[in-house]
């Protein structure tokens, strides 16, 4: 069964006949709850005061946290933006789904091929000493994405922000939303005050200016409250996926001078904290719509972020290093989840959890079945959130197989509290243990070939399941002379 028959499949049939008439003849349904997704791009995990921000203000994600469950090892599928993104989507790791590099728009090179098919084969310069698999220009339409899933359950969807998961073909609205209201194939915004340009792009392609100087990420707090008041009385999933806090470094004026009066900590960065601010403000306006709206009491809202911090505009400390790098500084997140009735206010939650997870568990909050032609990669948190058990798996993985920077290819696993990194250029192995080194200053892999062994063992599995593309070795590597 394939992605178009599976909606079908479920629209016309299952779907149909699991719910009452009242939602097969179109009136609204009360007891499905909406979902609000709130993706930040590049939070890193300390970002947040409820994670331990002392420079930050963040008093509506903390509200958030005091009204649900905070994870303390949540984690994005990817150091970078695209791989996660298509793993918040779909419930599939990057490596399953090709998409293991953030994805270059038309205008950074993107071009679309001829034959209109993702990009294959190999690439690399001679000083790498193995040649990665090319990364895809978009997520592919077979998949099938939470829009698609909740569809025939009678969900209306909108996408607000930054999508990244390729060009017009692929935009949100051909994959199953009913809005998309600034998504495309940009990875980062040109400006991020209206009319939301810079001297390469002329403007945002799906969001049309409408007042001179307005900063984007209020824009989207208030297309996403319109959003919540023209649909309350439906069931409703809003993605909204915020290009703050990426560069470009940019934000209001009296909100830059309020944090540069601020005594700075190890964070410090009077624009990156304003930036953080307003995303802070954008929550407390989606929050706000859902009371007044009445459906606050019926929304499943997650909050999480795409990954890591960027090292040298804020810091992840005590997490080690930060976007793109396998550290824990640049995959572990913050991870918030507000379902009244279900989530236990002022919770905490240890269990690892990663991106590919909220696909499984929004579906089964809609009371939507998963598609059965292909592996979900993802669990179910559902557990988690009621208090009535564990997840079944042991171990969450991760694949970079790319050169970025002086970051070399690496895949990881986490298994308890060990954590595997293994590179496929220099130093093979590294080896830390999460509970006792939270900063990962310790490299236990000499110390530790049992366990060496028993991870990788785990990891070269997960590889061969997902079908992952691998380096290979370079034919004509030429190592660099010291000194160049």
């Amino acid at each position: 069964m394939n992605r178009r028959n599976f909606l079908k499949t479920v629209g016309l049939s299952a779907a149909a006949l699991a719910l009452p008439r009242t939602l097969a003849s179109g009136a609204p349904r009360k007891d499905k709850p909406n979902v609000v997704l709130i993706l930040i791009d590049d939070m890193g995990w300390t970002d947040a005061a409820c994670y331990g921000s002392r420079y930050y203000e963040t008093p509506n994600i903390d509200r958030l946290a005091e009204a649900g469950m905070k994870f303390t090892n949540g984690y994005a599928a990817c150091a970078v933006c695209s791989p996660t993104r298509a793993a918040v989507m779909t419930g599939r790791y990057p490596a399953r789904l090709g998409v293991t590099d953030w994805i270059r728009a038309r205008f950074q090179g993107g071009k679309i091929p001829a034959d209109k098919k993702n990009p294959s084969g190999y690439t690399g310069g001679r000083n790498h000493k193995v040649l990665c698999p090319r990364n895809a220009l978009w997520m592919e339409l077979e998949e099938i994405t939470i829009a698609e899933a909740l569809g025939p359950a009678g969900y209306t969807s909108c996408h607000i922000g930054k999508w990244h998961l390729g060009p017009d073909a692929q935009y949100p609205d051909r994959q199953g939303f009913d809005y998309n209201i600034g998504g495309c194939d940009y990875g980062q915004p040109p400006s991020y005050f209206d009319p939301y340009k810079n001297s390469r792009l002329a403007d945002i392609p799906t969001l049309k200016p409408r007042r001179q100087g307005e900063y984007l990420t209020d824009r989207e707090a208030d297309e996403a409250a319109a959003f919540i008041k023209k649909h309350r009385d439906r069931p409703f999933f809003l993605y909204m996926a915020h290009y703050a806090v990426h560069t470009p470094i940019q934000a209001k004026k009296d909100l830059v001078a309020k944090y540069k009066a601020k005594t700075p900590t190890n964070q410090k960065n009077a624009t990156y904290a304003a930036m953080v601010h307003s995303v802070d403000d954008a929550v407390g306006r989606i929050m706000a719509a859902l009371e007044e709206c009445g459906v606050a009491e019926n929304t499943l809202v997650i909050f999480t972020s795409d990954n890591g911090g960027l090292s040298g505009v804020t810091n992840n400390a005590p997490l080690r290093a930060g976007k793109g790098h396998p550290y824990e500084g640049g995959i572990r997140e913050p991870l918030i989840v507000r379902w009244p009735g279900v989530v236990k206010p002022g919770t905490t939650c240890g269990v690892p959890v990663t991106s590919v997870d909220y696909f499984p568990t929004v579906c089964e909050a809609a009371g939507t079945p998963l598609p059965n032609d292909r592996p979900i990669d993802g669990e179910s948190i559902m557990p988690l959130l009621k208090g009535t058990g564990m997840l079944r798996r042991d171990a969450i993985f991760w694949h970079f197989p790319h050169y970025r920077g002086g970051i070399v290819p690496y895949s990881i696993v986490r298994a308890g509290d060990w954590k595997l990194i293994k590179r496929y250029d220099a130093k093979t192995w590294e080896l830390f243990n999460l509970k006792d080194d939270l900063s990962e200053t310790t490299d236990l892999a000499e110390k530790r070939p049992d366990v060496v062994k028993r991870l990788d063992a785990k990891l070269v599995a997960w590889l061969k399941a997902t079908n992952a593309k691998m380096p290979k070795p370079n034919p004509d590597y030429q190592p660099r002379k010291k000194g160049k």
